[in-house]
């Protein structure tokens, strides 16, 4: 059964922060206490380096290091856990995938295709591949409410397209892309599918052997894990023949005084220097907790809320909703004839956390037509009390009150 009010025990900003609604965890989620414990443990009894240390200290955090390996691995249903690289977070996943793949493969010849959905992280990267290969990128057309559309997709494709790379869940609009049927439609043709899950991972259950998707990235700090930690997911044998991005300790077998490398096999080949061993071990205990609710629940309660939430906001006169339909757990909006950001700053006076501003995604505006909005963003932790309250405030906003906030 899923008990909100339990799961809101678990988070001690709800206890240390009782007014605060927080509607912003699409940019980073709460830390339950087992996730803040795993951190904590490692730097008040554990603080040891890892893989090289012969002592028992070092064996032992190495071992828990790998076990998060593994348990990334059942997460996401991978194959192997070599297939799991621990980064610094999607957009170090991104970042990886982009130029370890795409700036060695691709060419003049070839083509990049996206939306105009994505976030900064899942398209800048590409924006320098195709400067430097001189490959092409080219953009799926969205339907006008900027969702997706899998026949406009089909239209899209064709022999040129080399890499097929697209947010799973649009950090905007909160609306679930089918990447099963990218991946078997895209495969037809000889792409290699790159899924940003930053948006995904945490909110549902994800299967990359279902889906076949070739890579995904996300965050830990999004799923109740760490800042500064992620995984880049992907097909072993895409992995071995990648370049890594980064070279340093530990992602070397052996290298001499004529320049001769000798990398590991992944995935510490893609893994030079001290990690982020903290974040490690806090994002296992933050993905042992999620499993522990089952992600089905996870998705199941935020489709509540998201749907909740829009029926509310459809009834106020005040309110542009630019995602009635959303899947997953993101409400975007505008005050009508109030800037995103003053709005925002007038909700911050009644205890109520949100985004406003373009969300990273700065193509969307020309599919929306409106570069910046206010998003609402819910997680496993959020209430139908905490979205009447949010209504209520959201109801009253005008022009004046927010300027009585700057006065």
């Amino acid at each position: 059964m899923f008990d909100v009010k339990a799961i809101r025990r678990d988070f001690p900003m709800f206890q240390n922060n009782p007014e605060l609604i927080y509607f912003d965890s699409a940019a980073t989620s709460f830390k339950p206490q087992k996730v803040i414990d795993a951190v904590m443990d490692y730097y008040c009894n554990k603080t040891v380096n890892i893989h090289r240390g012969d002592y028992d200290l070092s064996f032992n955090v190495s071992n828990t290091y790998e076990e998060a390996r593994e348990v990334a691995r059942k997460f996401i249903n991978a194959q192997s856990s070599d297939e799991i690289v621990f980064t610094n977070g999607a957009s170090s996943a991104l970042n990886l995938v982009a130029y370890g793949y795409g700036q060695k493969y691709l060419t003049a010849d070839d083509v990049i295709l996206s939306s105009e959905a994505e976030h900064a992280s899942n398209i800048l990267p590409w924006f320098r591949v195709a400067e430097v290969t001189g490959a092409k990128i080219e953009y799926i057309p969205l339907r006008p409410d900027g969702s997706f559309d899998i026949e406009l997709f089909k239209k899209a494709m064709h022999s040129g397209v080399k890499v097929v790379t697209l947010a799973q869940v649009s950090n905007v609009l909160g609306y679930i892309l089918p990447m099963k049927e990218i991946a078997k439609i895209a495969h037809s043709y000889g792409a290699v599918v790159v899924c940003d899950g930053a948006q995904s991972v945490p909110h549902i259950k994800t299967d990359v052997q279902d889906t076949d998707i070739d890579f995904l990235a996300f965050s830990g700090h999004k799923m109740c894990g760490p800042s500064g930690v992620g995984v880049l997911y992907g097909k072993y044998a895409l992995l071995d023949k990648m370049d890594a991005f980064m070279l340093g300790g530990g992602s070397n077998a052996r290298f001499d005084i004529c320049g001769n490398i000798l990398l590991k096999k992944p995935p510490f080949k893609f893994e030079a220097g001290t990690p982020c061993i903290e974040g490690v071990l806090g994002l296992k205990a933050a993905m042992e907790y999620l499993m522990d609710i089952g992600m089905e629940n996870v998705e199941a309660n935020d489709k509540m809320l998201v749907h909740y939430l829009s029926s509310k906001l459809l009834e106020l006169p005040n309110i542009e909703l630019y995602n009635p339909h959303s899947d997953c757990a993101i409400c975007t909006f505008n005050v009508k004839g109030v800037f995103a950001q003053d709005a925002a700053t007038y909700l911050n006076t009644k205890h109520i956390a949100v985004r406003s501003g373009n969300h990273c995604a700065k193509i969307l505006l020309n599919v929306i037509g409106a570069s910046e909005t206010i998003r609402a963003s819910m997680y496993l932790y959020n209430t139908k009390e905490e979205i009447d309250r949010f209504v209520k405030e959201v109801a009253q906003i005008d022009l004046d009150k927010c300027v009585g906030v700057f006065l």
